[in-house]
């Protein structure tokens, strides 16, 4: 099988086990990267053969109490790295003709997302639960979907989203690490690990985002916000992990718009 039409079957398969299973076949080594098949429409996620999905305010709030608010909060971090790994998987199936630097970054990246997800499941399970279990959204399935060019899909996943994810991993260790239990302590060693290394994730989109801007000799800092805003009416930052941040590739201009505050840098 051709290795974009493998990475379509992986992003199709259901199961994680699965997909994994399938992920360790791919071979990117030789690879025809400017296959003529056409590029098919992402049309539904490949969880929702198994997870019910709501709106993200129906959600249960992520508080760290007791055995099903710990569960609902583990299987929504579960429920990202998931997201994530179809997102990387994405990527590299939906852009021909790249580098092929580009495809060894999204697959890498995948790799990467599959660990995190293994780690969270194995702490889900220990509580009793699966994934499906609780409710999801399909928030990043959707802004995928708008996201369907190079420059958007850099700027609104990466950058956007799992730069997001740097600040509210750093808040969630603050508040679990206040818990003494081993199991709370273990989690917040998993997500400090997985705060490491979602770094150069961003940083990947970092890199791809300029790449493009570059190419359409556009100016990367109004760029940028010129898609957030498209993409979000009202947006607002605050609290960011400046450190994480900076390591990603953000500038220092953009921290300051993004954090409202002059000062920062």
């Amino acid at each position: 099988m051709a290795f974009f039409q493998q990475l379509k079957s992986i992003i199709d398969t259901p199961t994680i086990a699965e997909k994994w299973e399938q992920f360790q076949r791919l071979k990117l080594e030789g690879a025809e990267l400017e296959e003529p098949s056409p590029v098919e429409e992402w049309k539904r996620p490949s969880y929702l053969a198994f997870c019910r999905v709501v709106p993200p305010n129906k959600l249960p709030r992520r508080r760290w109490g007791g055995r099903e608010k710990r569960g609902a909060l583990l299987h929504a971090l579960l429920h990202i790295e998931s997201s994530a790994i179809d997102l990387a998987l994405d990527s590299a199936y939906r852009f021909r003709g790249m580098p092929e630097e580009f495809y060894r970054d999204w697959l890498k990246t995948a790799e990467e997302e599959f660990r995190h997800y293994f780690l969270i499941e194995g702490l889900l399970e220990e509580l009793g639960y699966k994934y499906g279990d609780f409710p999801v959204h399909t928030s990043l399935f959707e802004a995928a979907q708008r996201a369907s060019d190079l420059l958007s899909r850099m700027a609104i996943i990466p950058r956007w989203y799992e730069a997001n994810g740097l600040d509210a991993n750093r808040r969630l260790i603050s508040k679990i690490e206040k818990f003494p239990d081993r199991f709370s302590q273990r989690v917040v060693e998993g997500l400090k690990l997985i705060l490491k290394e979602e770094i150069p994730h961003v940083a990947r989109g970092d890199r791809w985002f300029k790449w493009e801007c570059r190419r359409r000799g556009l100016e990367p800092v109004e760029t940028y916000f010129q898609i957030v805003d498209r993409f979000f009416e009202r947006w607002q930052k605050r609290d960011l992990n400046l450190e994480a941040r900076l390591k990603a590739g953000f500038s220092c201009p953009e921290l300051r718009r993004l954090s409202g505050d002059p000062r920062v840098c």
